[in-house]
Formats: structure tokens, sequence, C-alpha cells
């Protein structure tokens, strides 16, 4: 029995039918040139013969009715494959629009806690000689970073390599794949107050240091808990999810990036608030403060190959309020800076206690049932993941491109993120269907945004920029 670390263990408490935390990857690849009619049938066959899983889709709650007491992960020796693998087809013609709507139901749709925490589904009939892969994994079990990790790990550079396994028999890696130590509740418990003893001293620093920076740059538009308006993304949601995408050029980005002398993240999260302000301006609900944004940030080490959380987070003021795109980029630079700043004095042991102290809150208007009545800690998450840099390969089908789907809560209506793939910049936007009608066109306002912010900052104008909606 394996106990789980207190950021792990949130994403199980805050669980429910209307808000499943699961985060999910959208993989699309197109078929090799000399792929006969029988490619994918092969390739489910041998899907449903690898009966070796590896670590963490070995794991199971030890008592899923009691996971709000002990949650506890221990190895699962008897999985059943047909339940979580699945082959699917899209319906004619295939197109982006019938792949999204898919997407969309089967990230819509809870996990079962009795089981490992993960589904696998090959769909095809995609377009254009292409088909995809869904994968879904409890945020419990896995981080964005993790899970890109993992992806990159069952695919491979050489278009060549043939009898690639799928991603439940590869895992983690060598260092995920032992089994977890035995550890009883009783030292679980006392290593944990160990730990939170010794980090005490730092984690209240930096709380008092984020007062104080607070107080010194109130007039800069510092972005506090919150301290973003209610809006309409802030209200009480249902299970049901809709997925959207686009993705662009990541040359490009780092272009209006330098131009602008910001952060390709900079650029993301202007991006973001620019599609919010026009989308809520159209429907009259564009608040006077300016919304804000939590953003995830990676405190994984490089060498680190485990699954399972290692993110703290940042507040960024996204200066809704203000209409120029170059004065707010250069506005938004300023506020994750100093947030960025803030986390980095941390050290590493320090950081845990700080990201479960400082999401507290949050976490306790979910569990209380208040999200969605209160002001919320943030507007929305947006969250930008490094993918791999080249292309990659499953048995000689090329990912074209891979977008993230991720996790909604009662007052967080949308999420928005990114990740970069050999020279792309691919960005999925998860909302729920019944609060944020025609969602669909916040990714169309962000392309456009893009393009608004490129003129701003004096660059040409390209080529039409690659995007799809779902």
């Amino acid at each position: 029995m394996k106990p789980l670390k207190p950021l792990d263990a949130a994403w199980l408490y805050v669980d429910t039918r209307a808000t499943p935390m699961q985060v999910g990857c959208l993989a699309i690849f197109s078929l090799p040139a000399k792929a006969g009619p029988q490619f994918l049938k092969k390739q489910v066959e041998r899907f449903r013969a690898a009966r070796e899983f590896a670590y963490p889709f070995n794991l199971r709650l030890v008592a899923p009715g009691l996971r709000f007491l002990l949650p506890a992960w221990e190895e699962d020796r008897q999985i059943d494959l047909e339940y979580h693998f699945r082959h699917s087809a899209l319906p004619q013609p295939g197109g982006e629009r019938e792949l999204g709507v898919l997407i969309s139901r089967l990230h819509s749709n809870p996990m079962d806690f009795g089981r490992p925490l993960w589904e696998c589904h090959l769909i095809e009939g995609l377009e254009n000689r292409r088909f995809a892969l869904y994968m879904k994994m409890h945020h419990s079990l896995v981080d964005g970073i993790g899970g890109m990790r993992m992806l990159a790990r069952m695919l491979s550079p050489d278009p060549d390599a043939r009898d690639l396994r799928p991603p439940w028999s590869v895992g983690a890696g060598s260092r995920g794949a032992a089994r977890p130590a035995a550890e009883t509740p009783l030292q679980a418990v006392v290593d944990g107050v160990r730990t939170q003893l010794r980090t005490v001293p730092g984690v209240t620093r930096a709380f008092g240091e984020l007062l104080r920076e607070a107080v010194r740059h109130e007039d800069k538009d510092w972005a506090l808990p919150f301290s973003g308006p209610r809006s309409a993304f802030n209200g009480k949601i249902s299970g049901q999810r809709r997925f959207a995408t686009q993705h662009y050029s990541l040359e490009r980005v780092r272009r209006i990036a330098k131009a602008a002398g910001v952060t390709v993240n900079d650029v993301f999260l202007e991006v973001c608030a620019a599609s919010m302000r026009r989308y809520l301006g159209e429907i009259g609900a564009l608040p006077d403060k300016p919304l804000t944004a939590g953003v995830p940030v990676s405190v994984r080490p490089a060498d680190d190959q485990g699954a399972g959380n290692a993110i703290s987070f940042i507040i960024a003021n996204l200066n809704t309020h203000i209409a120029d795109p170059l004065e707010r980029v250069r506005a938004i630079h300023e506020s994750a800076q100093r947030a960025k700043e803030h986390l980095q004095q941390l050290h590493k042991a320090d950081i845990d206690n700080y990201t479960a102290l400082f999401m507290a809150p949050f976490m306790a208007q979910l569990l209380s049932g208040l999200g969605g009545h209160l002001r919320p800690m943030f507007n929305l998450t947006v969250s930008n993941v490094p993918g791999p840099d080249r292309p990659l390969y499953f048995n000689g089908a090329r990912m074209e491109q891979m977008y993230p789907v991720s996790l909604l809560a009662h007052g967080q209506a949308l999420n928005i993120t990114a990740v970069s793939y050999a020279g792309q910049f691919n960005v999925g936007f998860t909302g729920c269907r019944d609060t944020l009608p025609s969602m669909q066109r916040l990714s169309v306002y962000a392309g456009e945004a893009l393009d608004e912010l490129e003129a701003a900052v004096g660059i040409a104008a390209e080529a039409p920029r690659a995007a799809e909606t779902a």
C-alpha cells in the first residue's frame, strides 16, 4: 500500500459526477504511406494482446469508498483490459467536428473508482488517412509534464521502428516502474508531519513576502488570490464538456514574443485574455476589473520520471480591462514575472507545503459546496506544457498533432491548456457545455487575437494559420 501525497489526494477529494478530475491527451496520427487496410486492425490486435501493465497503469485505490479518509494505491493484478481499452470509429465525414463531438463525450464520462483510473481509445475514420488516440487518467495519478513524458516514451523518433508497445505497457519508465515501497498508514502520517514541520519557516516567509509585495505593488495590479471578479466563467457547472482546438507555428509565437519583449507564455496568456475579452464583451458580460488566471508551474526535476503531481501555482493578472493588445501583453508579462520570482525564492523542500496551503481555499470551496457561489480564487486555469520537440511515430504512423484535454471545477467553467510539439503550439479549450454557450468561438477568437498581436508588434502577416475547432 502506498499512501497518496496531499496534492495527489486533493484531486480525489473534489471529484464528483459534475466535476470529474481527469486529464486527457488527444493525439492525431497519419497512416504510413504504404499502410494497407489491415494496419489499424493489427494495431488493435496488438493492443488487446498487451497484458503487461506498468506503473502507474497498474495502480488502483485500496478502498474507493474510504478515499476521503486514507487514500492509498495498491497494485491491481487482475486488470480488465477490455474495459480500459476501447476501439471506436467516427461517423462520416470523419472531420474535426465529428472528432470533437466524440472527445467531448468521452471526456464527460466519470471514471470507475473500483478500477485503475485510466482509459485508452483508438479512434479510426478520421479523414485524410488519419486516426486518433485519446487517453485519459485521473489527475491524482498524473500531471501534465508526467503525462507528456509517458506519451513520448510510448512513441519513437524513428519512422521505421515497429513493435512499439501501448502506453499501459510502457508507463512512467524505469524509475517509476518499481513497485511502491511498503509503508504503514502510521508511518505515512508521522513522515508527513515531520516534513511539514521542517518546511514551516520557509512557507511562512513566502506568504509574508506575498502580502508585502501585494501592498507594495497595489497600483500595479498585483494578482492576489480572490482578486479577480466574478464572471460568466465562474458559476456552477454540469458534468458535460465541450472541446475545441487551435494550433499555430511555435516559431511564429516566439517571433511575436521577441518583438514584444516578453515570453512565449506571456503571448499565450495574452491570446487567452483577448479571446475572453471579446467573448464576454459580445454577451454583455465583460467585468470592469481584470480577470485572473491560475497558472500551473512544473517543479519536477529534469531527471524525474515519476507520473504523480509535481506542480505549484502562480496567479497572473490577464489585464482584460486594457483594450490595446501590446499594452496588455506587457502588463501581463509584469504580473506573471513578479509571481514567478516569488515562487522561485522557495527552497524545493518548501514547495509542496506552500502549494497545499496556497490551494487550500480553492479546495475548501469545492469540498464545502460553495464553489461557483463565491468569488473565485482565480477566473480560469491557463497552462502551457512543453512537449516533444521532434516528430514522433507509432509503428510508422506519424503523430501530426497532440492536444491536452483538461479538467473543470465549480467556479472554473473554462480551462485553456497548450502543449508544444515538433515546432507546433497546440491549444485545447475545455469548457462546460451548459455554462458557456458557443464556447468554440473562444478558439476562433484566440487565433484572430494572435493575428492582432502580430500586427501590433509590426510583424508582417504570414500564410493563414493552421486552425481547428471541434
